[in-house]
């Protein structure tokens, strides 16, 4: 009787991005390319501080310059996934919270409500995950190896967060996650598991 194979020992790192305009004022930021603000360049590389230790085997972006810029200020040296990217919030994007709720009159939320198309089609929830998986299977695979870094967005990642550890993808609106934040992801024996979760300075943004 063969034995199962042995989980995969490496770690892996999220960094969400840095402060941007519309992170700091809460809109919803998906496809929409800007830059991070001085603080969001400074959050960089504080994360890039928090990583140092590291020996990265495989590490991926989103192609936005506000996750490729975060890398390169943390001192990584990614490859571009766009599976990486940001949720589509379609009719939403640079909306905040509280103008969507206003429009519609009732508490809406992403993860349970979705978007309309707008200028971009929007994405599901489902959709996102069907992305995120994709960045889970290449991930866990390179961490046979060792460690993997992932630079991308706070909701796609919170998606990703729910993939990996093989629960509903809404699960992500549970899991909050600040500009500039570092977590670690890893197993546990075969479990899936948190190590740490928001590392870095509080900020608000969405």
């Amino acid at each position: 009787m063969t034995s199962p194979p042995s989980p995969p020992t490496g770690r892996l790192v999220l960094l969400r991005h840095g402060e941007t305009e519309w992170s700091k004022s809460g809109r919803h930021t998906g496809r929409t390319d800007i830059p991070l603000t001085p603080h969001g360049e400074e959050l960089a590389r504080q994360s890039g501080r928090l990583v140092a230790g590291y020996d990265f085997v495989l590490t991926l972006s989103s192609s936005l310059q506000r996750a490729r810029r975060t890398a390169e200020l943390a001192g990584l040296s990614p490859e571009v996934d766009d599976d990486l990217l940001e949720w589509d919030y379609g009719g939403y994007e640079g909306l905040t919270t509280a103008q969507i709720r206003e429009q519609l009159g009732y508490d809406w939320t992403v993860f349970r409500d979705g978007v309309p198309a707008g200028a971009t089609p929007g994405e599901t929830v489902e959709e996102v995950a069907a992305r995120a998986s994709r960045v889970v299977k290449r991930a866990v695979a390179a961490m046979a190896d060792g460690d993997v870094a992932l630079v991308g967005h706070g909701h796609c990642l919170r998606v990703l967060t729910s993939v990996f550890l093989r629960q509903e993808p809404r699960l992500g609106a549970q899991l909050l996650l600040d500009a500039g934040s570092v977590s670690v992801l890893q197993f546990e024996r075969e479990q899936p598991a948190i190590r740490v979760w928001n590392h870095g300075p509080a900020v608000t943004g969405h």
